[in-house]
């Protein structure tokens, strides 16, 4: 009970220090940074504000995938003992 009561102390502890985290990263690689500053400086240059917050979403849904097995597994493995 009291390793249970830990492991999720833990869990919270780590979600809530990383939920305050500022989001300010820089998710473009070179190549994509500068097409962007390529495509600012024509005359019909588009918005790409959003590419950062894109290119972030994008790189988070593979990480919750393989939590979501690994949770999943850990659980399962638990379980039949």
């Amino acid at each position: 009970m009291k390793k249970s009561f830990f492991a999720g102390l833990v869990v919270m502890l780590l979600g809530s220090l990383l939920s305050l985290m500022p989001i300010t990263t820089y998710a473009q690689c070179s190549l994509c940074s500068s097409q962007v500053e390529s495509a600012r400086t024509e005359k019909d240059a588009q918005d790409f504000s959003g590419l950062n917050t894109g290119i972030l979403y994008l790189m988070t849904i593979p990480y919750l995938l393989v939590g979501a097995v690994g949770f999943f597994w850990y659980r399962y493995s638990h379980q039949r003992k």
